[in-house]
């Protein structure tokens, strides 16, 4: 049986015994990532909250199967949020649309989450009224008018039924209920809100398309408002796209049988945790390079400070002066005398080992990541 069809819908229930040692341990997660985050200079907070949300965008629709021009994303982010470098890229309403949708989720995170935003999204991401070839009803609840709406796989004839939403007759009182739990003043922890929130709004599937999309937009508003910050430094949707199958597979097991979705909670939580580990491992990365350029103290020209931000970038402590010349689009000559200059500032030094493909290194004494003892 569907979980809808239960006669407590949607009285949902987990065991917090289950959840708690999971769901501190984020906690602990992210407050140190949100306080290194606060260590970063502008720009470097600045790009990593564009990265954020190339991310997001790029990931939530992979999931369904679409695929975005990457860069495009990035442009059309860095121009909506003004900054200087967002370059000139050809504007694709589509790309506008989600982006416009995951900005105003994250970015506008206190503001209530009602009936019309919702419209507005579902309009966003369906600019033409078409999803792919067919023409669906947007901006409004859908209403079952070419049959039920079920979620299914495989072709003619060997077609399997994952899920059977709600009716379409149900769908104004049951997201009437949704939009008036997720916005009352209650006690529960929004990271946990947000896992319920998603479950739950996948589960009515009120629109024709884009649900998924939709509910992980809900779940980044509900994550938003539990880092109580208006930018968002870690990506849930590229996690989830990492551990796809996965998540199919936890939510379609949790829409059967009873309302009990502590697996869904506790894979929804993980899911948060590593989303937060991947996230600190780039932060790491941005306060190394930060640390680095802070204590070198020194001139150098253009094409060496390209060079040494694309090691840094790449968490590379080596190169050749081959790799130095094409990274700086230079002469091999130009590239020798360049790296010469940086062993004789104590930047780079000689490998010992020589040879015809000498490698210089790059000094590790300012690469060691934020409080290591090593």
């Amino acid at each position: 049986m569907y979980i809808w069809k239960q006669s407590d819908w949607p009285g949902f229930i987990w065991s917090y015994e289950s959840i708690v040692p999971a769901l501190s341990k984020v906690h602990r997660k992210q407050g140190h990532l949100l306080g290194q985050i606060e260590g970063l200079g502008f720009r470097a907070k600045e790009k990593a909250y564009v990265e954020t949300l190339t991310k997001d965008v790029v990931k939530t629709s992979e999931i369904e199967g679409e695929i975005l021009d990457e860069q495009q994303v990035r442009s059309s982010i860095a121009r909506k949020l003004g900054l200087m470098h967002a370059g000139i890229h050809k504007r694709d309403h589509a790309v506008e649309g989600i982006v416009d949708m995951t900005i105003d989720a994250t970015g506008n995170a206190v503001s209530p989450l009602t009936t019309e935003r919702l419209f507005q999204w579902h309009r966003l991401l369906f600019p033409k009224n078409y999803s792919g070839w067919h023409k669906i009803a947007v901006g409004r609840w859908r209403d079952d008018s070419n049959g039920p709406m079920v979620v299914q796989s495989g072709s003619e004839g060997k077609i399997r039924i994952h899920f059977e939403a709600p009716p379409a007759s149900r769908l104004d009182r049951e997201m009437k209920a949704f939009l008036e739990w997720f916005e009352k003043g209650t006690t529960v922890d929004w990271i946990l809100k947000a896992a319920v929130a998603h479950i739950w709004f996948v589960t009515v599937h009120p629109f024709d398309d884009g649900n998924g999309r939709i509910a992980r937009a809900i779940s980044d508003l509900a994550l938003a408002r539990a880092d109580n910050m208006s930018q968002r430094f870690y990506s849930m949707s590229a996690r989830i796209r990492t551990d796809r199958k996965q998540y199919y597979d936890v939510l379609e097991r949790s829409q059967k049988g009873s309302l009990d979705i502590t697996q869904w909670v506790d894979w929804f939580i993980n899911c948060v945790d590593q989303a937060i580990d991947d996230a600190q491992c780039s932060v790491d990365s941005s306060l190394v390079k930060q640390l680095f350029w802070n204590d070198l103290e020194l001139e150098i020209g253009e094409h060496q400070r390209k060079v040494l931000n694309k090691l840094l970038d790449e968490s590379r402590t080596s190169l050749k002066t081959s790799d130095y010349a094409r990274i700086a689009k230079c002469s091999q000559d130009t590239a020798y005398r360049d790296i010469l200059e940086l062993v004789s500032l104590g930047v780079f030094s000689k490998d010992t080992s020589g040879g015809r493909s000498t490698k210089y290194l790059l000094r590790t004494d300012s690469l060691k990541a934020p409080g290591s003892d090593n």
